[in-house]
């Protein structure tokens, strides 16, 4: 497993993130929208807004998980992804050579496909991603990409309004 490099910005993404006002909340409706509709549009057993914190991606969003809302920054695929700018897409986590061996792989929930959008801020900041997950490897065409963008659009635009109230 290889761990997810930190971005040269890492202060100030963090930094956003906090100002945010948003790690720790409870469930709202409108996020738990945008991952429902992608769980059932990409027929994938998880579906999840994370964001990415000093060392854990907790979930804002997150159907198939059960309980879980967060897991360690070290082991997540998310990390990885918020370091790019387009989405960020694992066919077979056991074929690739940062997570092959990653305890999400080799134990529960059993990844094996994962395609992560980045949720970037208008300020260029990547907070986190909306993502889904399969437990099965799995590919993504032109048509289902341009759907996850749209729907990472969807997420970041309620980060923002988050944003505005509490900077109002």
């Amino acid at each position: 497993m290889i761990a997810a490099p930190l971005p040269d910005n890492e202060a100030e993404r963090l930094s956003a993130l906090l100002a945010l006002l948003i790690l720790d909340t409870p469930p709202e409706e409108r996020f738990d929208k945008i991952v429902s509709f992608a769980a059932e549009e990409f027929d994938v057993p998880i579906a999840l807004i994370s964001l990415v914190d000093t060392d854990r991606q907790w979930f804002k969003a997150a159907i198939g998980l059960g309980a879980t809302c967060e897991t360690g920054r070290d082991i997540s695929f998310c990390g990885h992804a918020i370091m790019r700018g387009d989405i960020m897409v694992v066919p077979n986590a056991l074929d690739d050579v940062r997570f092959h061996d990653n305890p999400l792989v080799s134990g529960p929930p059993h990844i094996r496909f994962y395609a992560g959008a980045p949720l970037i801020l208008p300020s260029g900041y990547a907070l986190g991603t909306l993502c889904i997950i399969d437990t099965r490897p799995r590919t993504l065409d032109g048509i289902e990409l341009a759907i996850l963008s749209t729907l990472r659009s969807l997420a970041v635009q309620e980060l923002i309004k988050s944003e505005a109230l509490h900077a109002g």
